[in-house]
């Protein structure tokens, strides 16, 4: 199992929030360069990033920052936040991005994420985030009626074989991640499943690789000591 540390962009700064909203954001460190390279120093393969500015908005806001770290260290940049088309997927794959994640137009545009696929293949993602299993979007500012097995299973005959699950309630509390429905997704999806929120210490993970997860996202447990990275990409990897 992959483990992919979060950086969230907003205003320039790294950031996190609780359960998605917007008016809870706090600084949680001072240079996402240096946080970064910490990772990176820890063994970490993947970075995890989204911009938040342009999740919310819907236009690109944060790009020189994800391109200076995909350009400045050996990590492979996993991006989201605010990527609505399929030029904006080609210009970030081509300035060093390694995946995209698309997430509010698997929603409302869904033949841009199937074109994508045809196009770029495995270097596409889609983020699903769900409160009370129904799929929000425009920044976790929206919610559907559609159900976050029925799109992930849309997903995968459109070609997507990653998909990044967020249960929006569990989000930056570290009360550990929805078990249930990650199980539900793995059992039912034949995607390969990241997950994300709530993740707070090494038992999570050790209950998450025991699921057969492709992978892990970890920002607050992380930023806040819970969870030591070193210790949490051993017990992945192994």
């Amino acid at each position: 199992m992959i483990i992919l540390p979060a950086i969230d962009i907003k205003d320039g700064n790294c950031v996190r929030l609780f359960k998605g909203d917007f008016n809870t954001v706090h600084k949680v460190a001072e240079c996402y360069m240096q946080t970064a390279k910490s990772f990176e120093k820890s063994g970490a393969n993947w970075v995890h990033m989204v911009d938040l500015d342009g999740a919310k908005d819907g236009v690109v806001t944060n790009a020189d920052i994800f391109i200076e770290v995909a350009k400045n260290t050996s990590l492979k940049v996993e991006l989201g936040g605010g990527i609505r088309s399929l030029d904006t997927v080609e210009f970030y794959l081509q300035n060093g991005i390694s995946r995209i994640i698309l997430g509010s137009v698997a929603l409302k545009d869904p033949n841009i994420v199937k074109v994508a696929c045809r196009e770029f293949g495995e270097r596409i993602a889609v983020g699903i985030d769900a409160i009370d299993g129904k799929v929000a979007a425009e920044g976790w500012v929206e919610t559907s009626d559609i159900d976050y097995i029925e799109l992930a299973n849309r997903m995968y005959e459109y070609g997507v074989r990653y998909i990044i699950f967020t249960d929006i309630s569990k989000d930056g509390m570290l009360e550990g991640p929805n078990f249930e429905q990650l199980d539900a997704l793995v059992k039912d999806v034949r995607c390969d499943i990241i997950a994300s929120g709530g993740i707070s210490n090494i038992e999570d993970i050790r209950l998450l690789k025991k699921r057969n997860l492709y992978g892990a996202i970890c920002g607050k447990s992380i930023y806040e000591g819970s969870l030591d990275l070193d210790t949490a990409i051993k017990m992945a990897s192994n």
